[in-house]
Protein backbone atom coordinates (compact mmCIF):
# COMPACT_ATOMS: atom_id res chain seq x y z
CA UNK A 1 0.00 0.00 0.00
CA UNK A 2 3.21 2.60 -0.07
CA UNK A 3 2.53 5.38 -2.45
CA UNK A 4 4.35 5.25 -6.01
CA UNK A 5 3.87 8.54 -7.19
CA UNK A 6 3.61 11.55 -4.75
CA UNK A 7 3.23 15.55 -5.57
CA UNK A 8 5.39 17.82 -3.57
CA UNK A 9 4.22 21.21 -3.03
CA UNK A 10 6.85 23.69 -1.45
CA UNK A 11 7.60 27.65 -1.99
CA UNK A 12 10.76 27.82 -3.69
CA UNK A 13 13.12 24.83 -4.82
CA UNK A 14 15.90 24.22 -4.53
CA UNK A 15 16.13 26.75 -1.59
CA UNK A 16 19.52 26.80 0.14
CA UNK A 17 18.50 27.35 3.50
CA UNK A 18 15.99 24.25 3.50
CA UNK A 19 18.22 20.89 2.84
CA UNK A 20 16.33 19.32 4.81
CA UNK A 21 13.40 19.16 1.80
CA UNK A 22 16.24 18.07 -0.84
CA UNK A 23 17.65 16.01 1.93
CA UNK A 24 14.01 13.84 2.31
CA UNK A 25 13.48 13.80 -1.40
CA UNK A 26 16.29 12.25 -2.56
CA UNK A 27 15.63 9.66 0.01
CA UNK A 28 12.03 9.25 -1.65
CA UNK A 29 13.67 9.08 -5.15
CA UNK A 30 16.66 6.24 -3.55
CA UNK A 31 13.89 4.18 -2.50
CA UNK A 32 12.24 3.88 -5.84
CA UNK A 33 9.05 6.72 -5.17
CA UNK A 34 8.29 8.45 -8.90
CA UNK A 35 8.02 12.26 -7.10
CA UNK A 36 7.09 15.54 -9.15
CA UNK A 37 8.47 19.03 -7.24
CA UNK A 38 5.64 21.61 -7.82
CA UNK A 39 7.51 24.91 -6.40
CA UNK A 40 5.40 27.98 -6.52
CA UNK A 41 8.44 30.71 -7.13
CA UNK A 42 11.09 30.49 -9.28
CA UNK A 43 14.45 30.68 -7.17
CA UNK A 44 16.76 33.54 -7.35
CA UNK A 45 18.93 33.44 -10.26
CA UNK A 46 21.94 33.93 -8.14
CA UNK A 47 20.09 31.37 -5.62
CA UNK A 48 23.43 28.44 -4.56
CA UNK A 49 22.54 24.97 -4.66
CA UNK A 50 23.39 21.70 -2.83
CA UNK A 51 24.72 18.66 -4.27
CA UNK A 52 22.25 16.62 -3.00
CA UNK A 53 19.75 18.87 -6.55
CA UNK A 54 21.68 17.83 -8.51
CA UNK A 55 23.03 14.33 -7.56
CA UNK A 56 19.62 12.92 -6.93
CA UNK A 57 18.07 14.62 -10.59
CA UNK A 58 15.55 17.00 -8.42
CA UNK A 59 15.76 19.68 -10.73
CA UNK A 60 14.50 17.12 -13.33
CA UNK A 61 11.53 16.82 -11.70
CA UNK A 62 10.90 19.97 -10.75
CA UNK A 63 8.10 22.50 -12.30
CA UNK A 64 7.69 26.04 -11.63
CA UNK A 65 4.29 27.16 -13.72
CA UNK A 66 1.75 26.77 -10.97
CA UNK A 67 -0.87 27.34 -14.22
CA UNK A 68 0.43 23.80 -15.11
CA UNK A 69 0.10 22.05 -12.57
CA UNK A 70 -3.22 20.61 -12.66
CA UNK A 71 -2.43 19.69 -15.73
CA UNK A 72 0.72 18.12 -15.17
CA UNK A 73 -0.80 15.96 -12.19
CA UNK A 74 -3.60 14.68 -13.85
CA UNK A 75 -0.76 12.83 -16.48
CA UNK A 76 1.74 12.20 -13.41
CA UNK A 77 -1.02 10.69 -11.52
CA UNK A 78 0.02 10.88 -8.19
CA UNK A 79 -0.84 8.72 -4.90
CA UNK A 80 -0.48 11.81 -2.34
CA UNK A 81 -0.06 14.95 -2.68
CA UNK A 82 2.41 16.43 0.36
CA UNK A 83 3.01 20.00 0.99
CA UNK A 84 6.06 21.96 3.58
CA UNK A 85 4.82 24.34 5.50
CA UNK A 86 1.24 25.47 6.62
CA UNK A 87 1.03 28.61 4.18
CA UNK A 88 0.62 28.98 0.67
CA UNK A 89 1.75 25.07 -0.02
CA UNK A 90 -0.48 23.55 1.81
CA UNK A 91 -3.01 25.95 0.39
CA UNK A 92 -2.13 25.37 -3.32
CA UNK A 93 -1.73 21.37 -2.11
CA UNK A 94 -5.79 21.32 -0.40
CA UNK A 95 -7.07 22.86 -4.34
CA UNK A 96 -4.52 20.79 -6.39
CA UNK A 97 -6.28 17.74 -3.99
CA UNK A 98 -9.56 18.52 -4.42
CA UNK A 99 -9.25 18.67 -7.83
CA UNK A 100 -7.89 15.48 -8.78
CA UNK A 101 -9.61 13.17 -5.70
CA UNK A 102 -6.96 12.39 -3.70
CA UNK A 103 -5.67 12.60 -0.75
CA UNK A 104 -3.13 15.29 0.71
CA UNK A 105 -0.64 15.82 3.81
CA UNK A 106 1.43 18.86 4.89
CA UNK A 107 4.46 19.57 7.29
CA UNK A 108 4.53 22.24 9.81
CA UNK A 109 7.34 23.72 10.33
CA UNK A 110 8.40 26.44 12.83
CA UNK A 111 7.76 30.21 11.64
CA UNK A 112 4.30 29.04 10.30
CA UNK A 113 3.37 27.15 13.40
CA UNK A 114 4.90 30.16 15.87
CA UNK A 115 5.25 33.30 14.03
CA UNK A 116 3.19 33.52 10.76
CA UNK A 117 0.43 30.48 10.45
CA UNK A 118 -1.93 30.81 8.45
CA UNK A 119 -5.78 32.06 9.55
CA UNK A 120 -7.50 28.78 8.14
CA UNK A 121 -5.14 26.39 10.02
CA UNK A 122 -8.05 24.48 11.54
CA UNK A 123 -9.75 24.37 8.53
CA UNK A 124 -6.37 23.04 6.09
CA UNK A 125 -5.91 20.60 8.81
CA UNK A 126 -9.30 19.26 9.01
CA UNK A 127 -9.29 18.91 5.15
CA UNK A 128 -5.75 17.07 4.98
CA UNK A 129 -5.50 13.35 5.31
CA UNK A 130 -2.85 13.82 8.17
CA UNK A 131 -0.84 16.70 9.52
CA UNK A 132 2.49 16.09 10.23
CA UNK A 133 5.34 18.69 12.58
CA UNK A 134 8.55 18.15 13.27
CA UNK A 135 8.55 18.31 17.66
CA UNK A 136 6.21 17.69 20.24
CA UNK A 137 6.45 20.98 20.98
CA UNK A 138 4.90 21.86 18.18
CA UNK A 139 2.13 19.61 18.57
CA UNK A 140 1.40 21.07 22.37
CA UNK A 141 1.31 24.65 20.58
CA UNK A 142 -0.81 23.64 17.79
CA UNK A 143 -3.59 21.35 20.01
CA UNK A 144 -3.90 24.36 22.68
CA UNK A 145 -3.68 27.63 20.06
CA UNK A 146 -5.49 25.89 16.98
CA UNK A 147 -7.72 23.17 18.11
CA UNK A 148 -6.50 20.50 16.50
CA UNK A 149 -7.18 16.99 18.13
CA UNK A 150 -4.35 15.77 19.02
CA UNK A 151 -4.50 12.05 17.22
CA UNK A 152 -4.24 14.00 13.76
CA UNK A 153 -0.57 14.79 14.60
CA UNK A 154 2.47 12.67 13.45
CA UNK A 155 5.30 13.55 14.56
CA UNK A 156 7.90 13.34 12.32
CA UNK A 157 11.39 15.17 12.27
CA UNK A 158 13.63 16.07 9.63
CA UNK A 159 16.67 13.97 9.44
CA UNK A 160 20.11 14.34 8.13
CA UNK A 161 22.26 12.51 6.18
CA UNK A 162 24.51 10.42 9.02
CA UNK A 163 26.21 8.50 6.52
CA UNK A 164 27.44 11.67 5.16
CA UNK A 165 27.34 14.05 8.36
CA UNK A 166 29.58 11.68 10.57
CA UNK A 167 32.97 12.80 12.86
CA UNK A 168 36.17 13.11 10.22
CA UNK A 169 39.69 14.45 10.84
CA UNK A 170 41.19 16.57 13.88
CA UNK A 171 38.71 19.36 16.05
CA UNK A 172 40.26 23.01 15.30
CA UNK A 173 42.98 24.82 17.76
CA UNK A 174 41.61 26.97 19.38
CA UNK A 175 38.02 25.33 19.91
CA UNK A 176 35.07 26.43 17.81
CA UNK A 177 31.96 27.40 18.72
CA UNK A 178 29.93 26.87 15.45
CA UNK A 179 26.42 28.35 14.35
CA UNK A 180 25.07 27.62 11.75
CA UNK A 181 21.84 29.66 11.20
CA UNK A 182 20.37 32.18 8.57
CA UNK A 183 20.88 35.86 9.68
CA UNK A 184 17.55 36.62 10.65
CA UNK A 185 16.29 38.25 13.83
CA UNK A 186 14.70 34.88 15.33
CA UNK A 187 18.02 33.61 15.35
CA UNK A 188 19.44 36.43 17.54
CA UNK A 189 22.88 36.58 16.51
CA UNK A 190 23.18 39.48 18.73
CA UNK A 191 22.97 37.53 21.88
CA UNK A 192 25.65 34.95 20.91
CA UNK A 193 28.02 37.81 19.90
CA UNK A 194 27.21 39.14 23.23
CA UNK A 195 28.07 35.79 25.02
CA UNK A 196 31.66 35.87 22.95
CA UNK A 197 32.49 39.32 24.57
CA UNK A 198 31.72 37.57 28.12
CA UNK A 199 33.69 34.21 27.01
CA UNK A 200 36.53 36.73 26.11
CA UNK A 201 36.35 38.54 29.43
CA UNK A 202 36.41 35.02 31.37
CA UNK A 203 39.61 34.22 29.36
CA UNK A 204 38.61 31.60 27.27
CA UNK A 205 40.84 30.92 24.08
CA UNK A 206 37.95 29.74 21.26
CA UNK A 207 36.66 31.30 17.91
CA UNK A 208 33.28 31.25 16.55
CA UNK A 209 31.68 30.54 13.32
CA UNK A 210 29.15 31.76 12.23
CA UNK A 211 27.58 30.39 8.78
CA UNK A 212 24.52 31.54 7.40
CA UNK A 213 23.76 34.97 5.59
CA UNK A 214 19.94 36.63 5.87
CA UNK A 215 18.53 40.34 5.83
CA UNK A 216 20.08 41.00 9.78
CA UNK A 217 23.77 40.92 8.34
CA UNK A 218 24.31 44.31 8.45
CA UNK A 219 23.16 44.25 12.01
CA UNK A 220 25.29 41.29 12.81
CA UNK A 221 28.54 43.42 11.69
CA UNK A 222 27.70 46.30 13.64
CA UNK A 223 27.07 44.45 16.44
CA UNK A 224 30.72 42.37 16.24
CA UNK A 225 32.38 45.75 15.35
CA UNK A 226 30.96 47.53 18.38
CA UNK A 227 32.06 44.86 20.63
CA UNK A 228 35.72 44.48 18.85
CA UNK A 229 35.31 40.65 17.75
CA UNK A 230 36.31 41.38 14.62
CA UNK A 231 39.29 39.07 15.07
CA UNK A 232 37.08 36.50 17.03
CA UNK A 233 34.02 35.84 14.85
CA UNK A 234 33.75 34.48 11.60
CA UNK A 235 31.15 35.12 8.93
CA UNK A 236 31.17 33.14 6.61
CA UNK A 237 27.95 33.67 4.77
CA UNK A 238 25.87 31.12 3.20
CA UNK A 239 27.76 27.75 2.84
CA UNK A 240 27.59 24.62 0.03
CA UNK A 241 27.00 21.52 2.20
CA UNK A 242 30.06 20.27 2.20
CA UNK A 243 31.63 23.07 3.74
CA UNK A 244 28.97 23.19 6.45
CA UNK A 245 30.27 19.65 7.16
CA UNK A 246 33.96 20.73 7.24
CA UNK A 247 33.17 23.17 9.73
CA UNK A 248 31.34 20.09 12.30
CA UNK A 249 33.79 18.10 11.94
CA UNK A 250 36.14 20.85 13.22
CA UNK A 251 33.70 22.01 15.64
CA UNK A 252 33.90 21.49 19.46
CA UNK A 253 30.76 22.77 20.21
CA UNK A 254 27.59 24.12 18.59
CA UNK A 255 25.54 27.08 19.47
CA UNK A 256 21.63 28.17 18.58
CA UNK A 257 20.73 31.14 20.38
CA UNK A 258 16.93 31.53 18.36
CA UNK A 259 14.27 33.16 19.82
CA UNK A 260 12.18 30.05 18.34
CA UNK A 261 12.52 27.23 16.77
CA UNK A 262 10.46 24.43 15.25
CA UNK A 263 13.05 21.14 14.91
CA UNK A 264 16.37 23.05 13.70
CA UNK A 265 18.57 20.66 11.54
CA UNK A 266 21.30 22.10 12.19
CA UNK A 267 22.23 21.04 15.43
CA UNK A 268 20.77 17.53 13.95
CA UNK A 269 23.57 18.10 11.68
CA UNK A 270 26.07 18.96 14.34
CA UNK A 271 24.91 15.88 16.57
CA UNK A 272 25.82 13.11 13.43
CA UNK A 273 29.52 15.10 13.50
CA UNK A 274 29.76 14.31 16.91
CA UNK A 275 29.26 17.82 18.37
CA UNK A 276 27.38 18.45 20.99
CA UNK A 277 25.38 21.82 21.69
CA UNK A 278 24.20 24.61 23.74
CA UNK A 279 20.55 26.00 22.92
CA UNK A 280 17.70 28.10 24.40
CA UNK A 281 15.38 25.36 25.06
CA UNK A 282 12.52 27.04 22.58
CA UNK A 283 10.35 24.77 20.45
CA UNK A 284 11.69 21.74 19.15
CA UNK A 285 15.80 22.09 20.50
CA UNK A 286 14.72 20.56 24.34
CA UNK A 287 13.68 17.65 22.61
CA UNK A 288 17.23 17.70 20.46
CA UNK A 289 19.65 18.47 23.27
CA UNK A 290 19.19 15.70 25.52
CA UNK A 291 20.34 18.37 28.68
CA UNK A 292 23.50 17.43 30.12
CA UNK A 293 23.65 14.57 27.94
CA UNK A 294 24.18 15.24 24.48
CA UNK A 295 24.66 19.12 25.19
CA UNK A 296 23.42 21.82 27.32
CA UNK A 297 20.21 23.86 27.35
CA UNK A 298 19.88 27.48 28.59
CA UNK A 299 16.35 29.51 29.02
CA UNK A 300 15.95 31.82 26.04
CA UNK A 301 17.32 35.43 26.37
CA UNK A 302 19.92 34.40 29.19
CA UNK A 303 22.87 35.12 27.89
CA UNK A 304 25.11 34.42 31.45
CA UNK A 305 23.40 30.75 31.09
CA UNK A 306 24.39 30.54 27.75
CA UNK A 307 27.88 31.52 28.32
CA UNK A 308 28.47 29.32 31.36
CA UNK A 309 27.08 26.55 29.38
CA UNK A 310 29.78 27.29 26.47
CA UNK A 311 32.36 27.82 29.24
CA UNK A 312 31.70 24.39 30.74
CA UNK A 313 32.40 22.64 27.55
CA UNK A 314 35.49 25.06 26.08
CA UNK A 315 37.39 24.22 29.65
CA UNK A 316 36.38 20.61 29.76
CA UNK A 317 37.49 18.61 26.41
CA UNK A 318 36.95 15.24 27.91
CA UNK A 319 32.96 15.96 28.84
CA UNK A 320 32.59 17.65 24.87
CA UNK A 321 34.35 14.58 23.36
CA UNK A 322 31.71 12.61 25.49
CA UNK A 323 28.57 14.71 24.84
CA UNK A 324 29.67 14.74 21.31
CA UNK A 325 29.87 10.52 21.24
CA UNK A 326 26.28 10.77 22.70
CA UNK A 327 24.89 13.38 20.52
CA UNK A 328 26.40 11.05 17.40
CA UNK A 329 24.52 7.76 18.77
CA UNK A 330 21.41 10.05 19.25
CA UNK A 331 21.43 11.41 15.90
CA UNK A 332 21.91 8.13 14.47
CA UNK A 333 18.73 6.67 16.33
CA UNK A 334 16.32 9.56 16.05
CA UNK A 335 17.32 12.18 13.38
CA UNK A 336 18.43 10.38 10.18
CA UNK A 337 16.88 10.93 6.82
CA UNK A 338 16.47 7.41 6.13
CA UNK A 339 14.34 7.19 9.64
CA UNK A 340 12.61 10.15 8.54
CA UNK A 341 11.33 8.85 5.36
CA UNK A 342 10.80 5.32 6.97
CA UNK A 343 8.51 6.96 9.25
CA UNK A 344 6.99 9.20 6.05
CA UNK A 345 6.53 6.13 3.96
CA UNK A 346 4.69 3.89 7.43
CA UNK A 347 2.28 6.87 7.61
CA UNK A 348 1.08 7.67 3.91
CA UNK A 349 0.95 3.72 3.82
CA UNK A 350 -1.55 3.46 6.86
CA UNK A 351 -3.49 6.29 5.72
CA UNK A 352 -3.87 4.30 1.80
CA UNK A 353 -4.92 1.31 3.79
CA UNK A 354 -7.57 2.99 5.80
CA UNK A 355 -8.89 4.43 2.81
CA UNK A 356 -9.19 1.27 0.91
CA UNK A 357 -10.78 -0.20 4.07
CA UNK A 358 -13.51 2.75 3.90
Amino acid sequence: MTPRRVAYVVNVFPKFSETFVANELAELCRRGIEVRILSLRLPTEDEPRHEVVTRAGLLDRTVYEPRGFSTLLRAFRPDLIHAHFATEPTAAARALAGELGVPFTFTAHGYDVYRRPPEDFAARAAAARAVVTVSEANVAHLVRTVGIPRARIHVIPCGVDTERFQPGGPRAWPPHVVCVARLVPVKNHELLLEVCADLRERGLEFRCVLVGDGRSRGQVEATRAQLGLEELVELVGAAEQAHVLTCWQRATVAALTSHSEGMPVSLMEAAACGVPAVGTAVGGVSELIEDGVTGLLAPPGDGVALATALERLLRDPDLAVRMGAAARRRAEERFSVRRQVDRLLRLWSELAREDSAA
